[in-house]
């Protein structure tokens, strides 16, 4: 099996080193991954600049590709330029910190999951909450459980996950819940400062965060240390509007 590994949060990061070696036991792992930390910039593409590319080695084994570039670039050129053949998966993470809710249209690690679902492969997103001493190591062995579960039950057609583990759930595992994104909004509040020489300045929060609701979703799961796992669509089209909207004849004016 040919694996295409990826994240946002650059090459070094421990995530990415944790959740290769798993990988490592199911297939031919490449990895593609940012020079430098892209966390928070969804499905940005590089087009008004080169794409520099470095080859890294760990000690004489070609690990993999330094991209300075997005994680939706990494796949890109990965696919097109390094792989030696087509993947057969493509793995974003393990992210530090968890990509739930609408922070999944934020986030980078699930923009290149996203990236590989447009090429037809089957992709997953991996990211665990943030914690200072992160266990990336356990969080992996488990991801690629829920990865080989996925595989032995996948479809013809390719799919899109969103797999998030919270600290919870690496101490004492409760279990996996397959739930819908959360749409709750989180609060947009920001903190004003004032710089040395008297300029103002902000820096954005998450508070409050969004409020329990009595339907299950990843957040709700996560926030009684669930496991979760989202199957995530990257076409946008509000169907049943699109059927009403097509009956109101709409024409340009005069």
């Amino acid at each position: 099996m040919q694996i295409l590994l990826t994240n946002d949060d650059g090459i070094y990061a421990p995530g990415l080193a944790a959740l290769e070696r798993e990988l490592q036991q199911l297939g031919d792992v490449c990895v593609v991954a940012p020079a430098t930390e892209q966390s928070g910039v969804a499905h940005s593409i590089t087009f008004l600049s080169p794409l520099i590319c470095k080859e890294i080695y760990d000690g004489d084994r070609k690990r993999g590709w330094a991209v300075e570039g997005s994680p939706a670039d990494c796949v890109k050129i990965g696919v097109f330029e390094f792989l030696p053949k087509p993947p057969d998966l493509v793995v974003s993470g393990i992210n530090g910190g968890l990509n739930a809710g609408i922070n999944v249209l934020y986030s980078g690690t699930v923009a290149a999951a996203i990236e590989g679902a447009f090429f037809g492969f089957n992709s997953i997103a991996v990211s665990l909450e943030y914690n200072e001493h992160a266990q990336f190591d356990r969080a992996a062995v488990m991801a690629r459980g829920v990865i080989e579960q996925i595989l032995a039950h996948k479809t013809a057609e390719p799919q899109l996950y969103n797999l998030n583990i919270p600290t919870a759930a690496i101490a004492e595992p409760k279990g996996m819940v397959v739930a819908p994104m959360g749409v709750a909004r989180y609060g947009e509040h920001f903190i004003k400062r004032t710089d040395p020489r008297g300029r103002s300045y902000y820096w954005a929060t998450n508070d409050p965060p969004p409020q329990p609701t009595s339907e299950q979703t990843d957040l709700t799961a996560l926030a009684a240390g669930y496991v979760t796992l989202t199957p995530l669509q990257f076409d946008m089209t509000k169907s049943s509007l699109l059927t009403e909207m097509q009956q109101w004849n709409l024409q340009l004016p005069d």
